[in-house]
């Protein structure tokens, strides 16, 4: 297996860590940042070849699989052109920016013989693991999921990208809230309905898109969902369970309260890499992946399902307080 990485950020830079250590052959490197890219190649794979335009590399190299860590608005042109050359694809969160885009990449993903994966990489946590075990045989009455991190100004300056509408698709939900609203709806079940509102209360005139936002899900499981960056630090998402017989469950990243016990899943601190609330699954999706490929099983979270979150996210988007069909 043939790999190469398009963008060399910090969650790229993950990828690239992982790949080395996995000793997995990568055969090229693609990002507009030739300095920044030169030198992450150096750390890993030093006689690895460089492109700073990713079509060019694609026609150069025909790598067996891309990885896409790119920002939100290049996925889609990405995903679908790599399915149409029969290129693996392992791509970033989110799927992609807009319903079209949707539409387009299943499509894609239909008439093509390679895979598609995104990284939704807390579907990996054993903790969340642990909670879909523990509710095989119980039914939910309600759920709410919790999101308060904190994101500044200077993290929106960083890349000219953040905070935008048309580059970055939305704000705290599309970006920080997709993981903890995907496993919440993991747990929950696809809902019908969305009414939500969102706000940009601390940002305004730094970026154009929401910092926070509340929705209320409905279905056969409702449930509701708060997201802000406005936060003081970031502090654990939380998702909180009632179920049927009126038992509390409490998942957190490294804590599950459930049956009266806190549950305890500490992560190993030499596998985290990047940015702390990446959390250590990376590897493990990473590893899930080429193995899926090598034995022809399909990944889990392919771009159908994938979708399912990006669906919720789009209505609530559209919601604007009024009540959306998903």
């Amino acid at each position: 297996m043939r790999s190469a990485i398009i963008g060399l950020g910090v969650v790229g830079c993950v990828h690239l860590q992982i790949l080395a250590a996995q000793k997995r052959c990568v055969a090229a490197l693609c990002d507009i940042n030739k300095e920044a890219m030169s030198a992450a190649a150096a750390s890993y794979c030093p006689n690895t070849p460089i492109y700073t335009d990713w079509m060019t590399m694609l026609d150069e190299i025909s790598p067996d699989a891309v990885h896409i860590c790119t920002p939100h608005y290049l996925h889609a042109e990405m995903i679908i052109t790599c399915l149409d050359r029969g290129i693996h694809v392992l791509c970033e969160k989110p799927l992609c920016m807009k319903p079209r885009e949707l539409s387009e990449i299943l499509a894609a993903q239909e008439r093509s013989g390679a895979q598609l994966a995104v990284c939704q990489q807390n579907r990996y946590k054993p903790s969340f693991r642990f909670v879909k075990e523990y509710l095989t045989d119980k039914k939910i009455r309600a759920a709410h999921g919790t999101l308060a991190w904190s994101r500044g100004e200077d993290y929106y300056n960083s890349a000219e990208w953040r905070g935008t509408t048309a580059y970055e698709g939305g704000g705290v939900l599309i970006n920080q809230a997709l993981h903890t609203l995907d496993l919440l709806r993991e747990l929950c079940g696809d809902p019908e309905y969305v009414v939500s509102g969102k706000d940009n209360l601390t940002l305004r005139g730094v970026i154009e898109v929401e910092d926070t936002l509340s929705a209320s899900f409905f279905g056969k499981t409702p449930f509701t969902f708060f997201a802000t960056n406005t936060g003081s630090m970031d502090l654990p998402p939380q998702i909180q369970i009632v179920l049927e017989d009126g038992e509390n469950v409490v998942w957190m990243p490294d804590t599950v309260l459930a049956g009266g016990v806190a549950n305890r899943f500490s992560a190993e601190p030499d596998r985290i890499l990047g940015k702390s609330c990446y959390g250590s699954e990376h590897a493990t999706l990473i590893d899930d992946f080429y193995t899926c490929i090598q034995s022809g099983r399909p990944f889990p979270i392919d771009g159908t399902e994938a979708a399912r979150v990006m669906r919720l996210i789009f209505a609530a988007y559209e919601s604007g307080g009024n009540k959306v069909k998903i």
